[in-house]
């Protein structure tokens, strides 16, 4: 505890991390601020009970920070800008040529591959933006708007999720983290008392449910332990490496380990599927304001698949394994961990230099990420079991918020203690 008040005292007093905290919690506080102007003619009450009687808009809205529920100017939270970057990834892994050109231009080649990015995101904001304004006029909670207002109110979610892109820019280049994953860590936070007030209201209006709400929460505070140590776990690969050595002398064996995190993926997951789920349904409800899918067409029974609970927690699990094994094969690629241990001189105990390591490296990170994967999609479709079973239906987004609020509290963890070490130095070398 001591230790931890130091650190917090070192973070207030040192003027440079100062400066980055501040600046952080500024640009939440724009974020919330924004978020709290509504969209003009929206019956707040008529959204209000749509969202509760729709699970999956429920996680959607807590990537708005709750701007959806209250169809504020920044609706769509951070989404597009993430759809964006799902596509991009998925175009470099299509077409090595993407891939190649970040390494041979370095930072002019990412600077160039954000900017398509970003331009694919004001597109994908767009569709979205249409699409929902749609679905909310088909359930009549949005009136019939003219085609001048209806422009209107899609300019402004646009200009609201570039806005918001801009803000997560600007925290992760000026503050401390991945700008994007703190606004999506503030909207949570922020929807944490509504959701509070809910299960009190639920409680006093029926008493039997105390051992129920108590019971869920039990089992959410067990969920917490077991998301952190699922994040903290890691599968240590022996390294053996030959320290340098002067002339004459017995060259010496250093052996360290080369961590494979049993989630090396974190929360992107989570937030891949979202998104992909979120991008059809907008689509869908375009089409059915527009009479394009009706009773008569196989359109009809998509929608009404992607409408059924039990469907959708199914989707749910499968891209969040999905995206798990396809985010660790972005992020961590065997053949080129293995061309760098080779490189610097290092070996594995026991496996050869090469095509061996890499197939022994791809074979564990294979079971590792599989363990991680599964449980991935368990906590993201635990509680909306939970939920369903109970009909408590806003504990359905436990599992995904918790999950998002402990790996992003962990990440923004080690990025303060990292920053804190390297102020210290800096210090003591002047």
């Amino acid at each position: 505890m001591k230790e931890i008040f130091t650190k917090l005292k070192f973070v207030f007093t040192d003027p440079v991390l100062r400066k980055k905290i501040l600046f952080l919690l500024g640009m939440i506080l724009v974020f919330r601020l924004f978020s709290a102007i509504p969209v003009p003619g929206i019956n707040q009450e008529a959204v209000k009970n749509f969202f509760s009687e729709n699970n999956y808009l429920g996680v959607v809205n807590l990537f708005s920070g709750g701007g959806l529920q209250k169809m504020s100017i920044v609706m769509l939270g951070v989404m597009p800008y993430i759809t964006a970057s799902i596509i991009m990834q998925v175009l470099e892994m299509a077409f090595p040529r993407i891939k190649e050109m970040k390494k041979e231009e370095g930072e002019a080649g990412r600077r160039k591959i954000a900017n398509i990015s970003r331009v694919m995101s004001v597109f994908i904001a767009g569709i979205s933006a249409f699409g929902f304004m749609h679905l909310l006029q088909t359930y009549h909670i949005l009136p019939q708007l003219s085609a001048f207002q209806m422009t209107t109110n899609v300019i402004i979610a646009v200009a609201g999720a570039v806005f918001l892109m801009w803000i997560g820019e600007l925290i992760s280049e000026f503050g401390i983290g991945n700008g994007l994953s703190l606004i999506i860590f503030a909207g949570i936070i922020a929807s944490a008392p509504g959701i509070l007030g809910q299960a009190y209201d639920a409680v006093m209006k029926d008493k039997t449910l105390i051992p129920v709400v108590l019971g869920i929460f039990a089992f959410l505070l067990v969920l917490i332990y077991l998301i952190v140590y699922v994040t903290e776990a890691e599968r240590p690969v022996p390294i053996h490496q030959t320290a340098m050595v002067r002339a004459g002398e017995k060259a010496q064996t250093i052996q360290t380990f080369l961590p494979i995190k049993l989630n090396q993926a974190g929360v992107i997951p989570i937030i891949f599927a979202i998104s992909i789920l979120m991008f059809p349904k907008m689509i869908f409800g375009f089409l059915t304001s527009m009479h394009l899918i009706t009773k008569d067409n196989w359109f009809h029974y998509v929608v009404d698949f992607l409408n059924q609970p039990i469907y959708q927690g199914i989707i749910y699990f499968i891209l969040v394994f999905l995206f798990t094994f396809f985010y660790t094969a972005v992020t961590f690629d065997p053949k080129e961990m293995a061309e760098n241990l080779q490189k610097a001189g290092n070996i594995i105990p026991g496996i050869r230099p090469g095509e061996d390591t890499e197939d022994f490296l791809g074979k564990i990170t294979t079971r590792v990420t599989f363990i991680g994967a599964v449980f991935l999609g368990l906590v993201a479709v635990l509680p909306m079991i939970i939920g369903g079973l109970t009909g408590l239906q806003y504990l359905g987004i436990g599992g995904t918020s918790i999950l998002i609020v402990v790996s992003v509290g962990i990440d923004l963890i080690r990025k303060i203690n990292a920053q804190i070490s390297v102020r210290e130095y800096l210090n003591s070398v002047k």
